[in-house]
């Protein structure tokens, strides 16, 4: 069965199913398209350009026509966890007769994260979808069956920005100036904080701000301007004590439920824009309540097209399982002849670049498809030595972003317990690691003695795989820095045009392109 699914809305993204198998899952915002933007025309005729015969099935993600999850609804609407909450019927594509299929977008957080575990139609599961609007627990039966055991917070992802917005003096929280990027930025200063530092005002603003429902549209910022957190500035040690203790205390909320209601010790499968706070799922992970814990690469709202598919194709065949991997976006596109004047190729390939990075340079990393979800998985990278010092600053300066953003760190699998203590896979850099010895990696190392690791194997990618353990012999050090590629603002870089620009703009020591390795010529790099 051929299964096209489109998801409505911010994150917008046209996912294909053939026979059960991921052929694409395409996002809006890639190809340096406005981050987090809705689907495009031109998403969507890359998508047609793909499929290479009509689908039997056409798929349309449950949303709302407007801001609030409670306005009209498109398709199935926001809400609805049920098996029974899903709409099907038939239509004309083309002048041919297809099935047509709506379900919620509540049930595309737990259908995406199902389909891809390693748990799906082999035992039951519990779920968690926490994201902006939802925060609830489920049990999934042994075929993807789904019950909820219990909403614990409504807004969750929401609440959790607002108090960005509440410090900080260039934001509100009228929802036409809420920034989704701050959930990030929130969580990196998170990190500068110490909870037990708050006092009782700060907690009962906490509190307070738990206590709400539709926060965004009852209790604008300046509704809270007595508070002496209100436009205190993000990077305030106040703040930072504030953000970790807030971040804390949402933790606590859910693991509390947990505890009470989840006691069989099933998995768990997390979905939702929270999967992506890796404090968040180390805690989870690390809380003894389940057997084991999966979260996708893709469980924020960009993995909803894919989720309502799995959806489709669970309702058609009976099967929820998937074949797919992380590499399943776009081709990149090849839109100039040369990379121009100002590179020169290196015949040595690999060893050269990694010559450069041990020499402190930062390279641009292409290759293959694109990744899903928001992570540079090594196919949309900028790479850089983590034993340099300051290349968190001057990666930062890179990507023209705040000074407190962190810089993740990949290694091979098999160097990974040498450097952090950690010895599972964490190929999908969702997970917090303690760094052993912080000296050794000062770009990539947290203040608080954690790093966000991404793992490689030979079979996962071979290239990167084989870049770190040449990079590892001349610096005995194989870790690199790996963040995205891409302008600020921006989704991943996937064209030669805008590559050659970023690499030149930004005095990048030069890129690897699906294969070769090109130098740029007189760059200020060091």
């Amino acid at each position: 069965m051929r299964i096209l699914s489109f998801k409505p809305g911010h994150d917008g993204a046209v996912a294909f199913l053939d026979e059960g198998r991921l052929v694409f899952s395409l996002e809006s915002e890639k190809d340096s398209y406005p981050r987090y933007g809705d689907i495009t025309p031109a998403v969507v005729a890359e998508a047609m350009e793909l499929c290479d015969a009509l689908p039997d099935v056409i798929c349309l993600g449950g949303w709302v026509k407007g801001y609030n999850v409670n306005e009209r609804p498109i398709g199935a609407g926001y809400y609805g966890w049920q098996d029974n909450s899903v709409r099907h019927g038939t239509t004309k594509v083309f002048g041919k007769q297809v099935k047509t299929f709506t379900s919620s977008h509540e049930r595309s957080h737990l259908m995406s994260a199902y389909g891809m575990s390693p748990f799906v139609n082999e035992r039951p599961c519990y779920g968690l979808v926490w994201e902006g609007y939802i925060g609830s627990f489920y049990e999934y039966g042994p075929r993807g069956e789904v019950t909820l055991i219990q909403e614990v917070m409504r807004e969750a992802g929401i609440k959790y920005q607002y108090l960005f917005s509440l410090a900080d003096p260039t934001t509100t929280t009228d929802f036409g100036g809420f920034r989704f990027s701050n959930a990030g930025k929130l969580m990196a200063l998170a990190a500068f904080g110490a909870p037990d530092r708050v006092g009782p005002e700060g907690r009962a603003l906490i509190e307070f701000i738990l206590d709400q429902r539709d926060i965004l549209q009852t209790v604008p910022k300046a509704n809270l301007a007595d508070s002496p957190y209100h436009d205190i500035g993000v990077r305030s040690p106040e703040f930072t004590d504030l953000a970790a203790a807030h971040s804390q205390r949402i933790f606590e909320q859910f693991h509390d439920v947990a505890a009470r209601k989840l006691t069989k010790g099933y998995p768990l499968i997390i979905s939702g824009g929270c999967g992506l706070n890796c404090d968040w799922n180390s805690q989870w992970r690390e809380s003894g309540l389940f057997e084991d814990v999966f979260i996708p690469p893709v469980p924020n709202d960009a993995g909803s097209a894919l989720g309502t598919a799995v959806d489709a194709q669970r309702h058609f065949t009976g099967d929820a399982r998937i074949e797919w991997d992380p590499y399943a976006g776009a081709e990149f596109r090849h839109d100039l002849d040369r990379p121009g004047a100002r590179f020169e190729h290196d015949p040595s390939g690999l060893d050269g670049a990694a010559r450069v990075l041990a020499d402190g340079g930062i390279i641009a990393w292409v290759q293959g498809r694109c990744e899903i979800g928001p992570r540079a998985l090594g196919n949309r990278s900028i790479l850089a030595s983590a034993s340099v010092p300051d290349m968190q600053a001057r990666l930062n300066h890179v990507k023209g972003r705040e000074d407190y953003r962190p810089i993740a760190p990949v290694c091979r699998a098999e160097d990974v317990e040498e450097f952090f203590h950690w010895s599972a896979p964490s190929p999908y850099m969702l997970h917090f690691q303690k760094v052993r010895d912080p000296r050794r990696l000062p770009a990539v190392t947290h203040v608080d003695g954690t790093a966000r690791t991404q793992t490689v194997t030979a079979e996962e990618n071979a290239a990167l795989h084989d870049l770190l353990g040449r990079f590892g012999t001349l610096s005995g050090v194989p870790v690199l820095c790996n963040t995205s590629l891409n302008f600020n603002g921006t989704g991943f870089i996937n064209r030669t045009s805008d590559l050659v620009d970023y690499v030149l703009t930004r005095d990048l020591a030069g890129f690897w392109l699906d294969g070769s390795f090109y130098r740029t010529r007189k760059t200020g790099n060091r």
